[in-house]
Parts: structure tokens; C-alpha cells; sequence
């Protein structure tokens, strides 16, 4: 029987015969919060309004999940799955390369692919990303419990006084510079130094910028401000932007 999806672009894991049905109802509907709509609502007002939606009576769709989760690490069929559009016929996922490529720098080159499928896909970069801040941060993890500090990080965690580190947080929150003065504070401060010692292995993490600043300030106070500046213009053929919108059929036509 004829189906109306392209067998190129069609997962691995997709069993359906067609995408919607012919005639009767619809099995699925969208309804209630969505995308933007989301960007405006706080967390409290979402959480409201899905009880609101779910004591209605009303309709929801139930998204159920393998029993074994699939693993970022050494696997190759986990983006050919993920993006079957992307990955034609499940071939070319991250680490299915002959020679020894890590996981960031075949990402780096599919995404200075010369077609640009991996540059204008809308969730193949933030995946990419974010699958490395996960891995940085679970290796941040794992050398931090390796030290011999780790024991008392974790006791400073179980004794730490919620109340004062909500204080504090509502307080920095507002601007405001807080030295510490009292025991419980000074505790507080240490276990955020502590949770640095994760976050700034991760890119693109505040402690990370925080880390960067610092080493700006140490160079201007070593060095002196800087007086002029060296600008590095990539070639065009490599530049991520002239890749992006070249033989795009973009218009520039600025108003001048």
C-alpha cells in the first residue's frame, strides 16, 4: 500500500502507516499553551494552568518512552534517529567515523557542511550544544567527587541554612552586593564556590563568563587596558556567516 511519507525521511522508529487519518476524528489536537505563548507565562502560571486544563476533563496526549534510556556516549545510531532528515538511510551519525574524531569536532564540521541541512535545521545546533554542556558538566562532576574536599562539600550541602541562602538569593537578585558576615552566610558563599568548580567547565555557563571576566580584569590590571585593537577576518569560503546565507536567496537591501 502507497503511504504519504518519504521513506528518506522517515525514523527508524516510526511504525505509523501514514501521517493523519482520511476520515473520522482527528486523533490528536493541539490545544492550550504552545511555543510562544509559553515565553510569556511564568512557572507557576503554566503549572495553574495544566491543573486547570487536566480537571476539565479535557483531552491530553500521553508520550511513552523506552525502558532502557538511550546514552550520549559512544553512540552512533543516536543522531541518525533523532534527525532521520538529517542522516539519510541512519549513516553518518556522531562517532560512526573510521578515523578518531571527537564527538565536538564532527559536529563542528557537519554544521560547516556546504549544503547548510545541519546550519538551518531549527533543533540540530541547540541539541549539539547542549548534549556537550551535558557531558562537560557530568566530567566537571566527576573530578570534583574525586577530591578529597568532596565529603565536606556534601555535608555543607545537607546543613546549609535554606533560609538565609533564600535571603541571600532574593537580595543578589535585586543588584545587591552581599559580604558575608555570619557563619551561616560564609557557608553559603562557599557552597556557591563550590557548584563553580562544575559550572565552569561548561560553555556558555555563568560561571564560565564569570571566569572569562576574570581573566580580563587580571590581564588589564597585569597588562593595562588596552589602547588598539587586531580584528581576524576569516576567508570567506570558511566564514560560519558568508556559509549561512550564501546561495540562500536572501535580499539585502539596507535603507540608507
Amino acid at each position: 500500500m502507497a503511504s504519504n511519507k518519504p521513506p528518506e525521511s522517515t525514523s527508524v522508529f516510526d511504525t505509523e502507516e501514514e501521517d493523519g487519518v482520511r476520515d473520522g476524528w482527528c486523533p490528536f489536537i493541539v490545544h492550550g499553551l504552545f511555543g510562544q505563548d509559553i515565553a510569556t507565562q511564568t512557572s507557576e502560571e503554566v503549572k495553574l494552568l495544566t491543573i486547570q486544563y487536566y480537571e476539565n476533563n479535557s483531552k491530553y496526549l500521553s508520550v511513552g518512552q523506552s525502558s532502557q534510556p538511550q546514552s550520549i556516549y559512544n553512540n552512533p545510531m543516536l543522531y541518525p534517529s533523532m534527525f532521520p532528515w538529517l542522516f539519510p538511510y541512519g549513516l553518518g551519525g556522531i562517532g560512526s567515523t573510521s578515523v578518531s574524531l571527537s564527538s565536538a569536532r564532527h559536529k563542528r564540521r557537519l554544521l560547516m557542511y556546504h549544503d547548510k541541512r545541519f546550519q538551518t535545521d531549527p533543533t540540530f545546533p541547540f541539541v549539539c550544544f547542549s548534549h556537550e554542556q551535558v557531558k562537560a558538566s557530568t566530567t566537571g562532576s566527576f573530578l570534583l567527587a574525586e577530591k578529597e574536599k568532596f565529603f565536606d562539600i556534601t555535608n555543607r550541602i545537607l546543613d546549609v541554612d535554606q533560609s538565609v541562602l533564600m535571603e541571600l538569593s532574593k537580595h543578589m537578585s535585586k543588584g545587591g552586593v552581599v559580604c558575608p558576615e555570619s557563619d551561616k552566610e560564609k557557608d553559603c558563599f562557599q557552597l556557591i564556590h563550590d557548584l563553580d568548580h562544575v559550572g565552569g567547565k561548561v560553555q556558555g555557563s555563568i560561571t564560565s563568563k564569570k571566569y572569562m571576566r576574570h581573566e580580563l580584569n587580571a590581564l588589564m590590571a597585569s597588562e593595562g587596558a588596552p589602547s588598539w585593537y587586531i580584528t581576524f577576518t576569516p576567508s570567506d569560503q570558511t566564514h560560519p556567516i558568508c556559509l549561512y546565507w550564501a546561495d540562500g536567496k536572501e535580499t539585502f537591501s539596507p535603507d540608507l
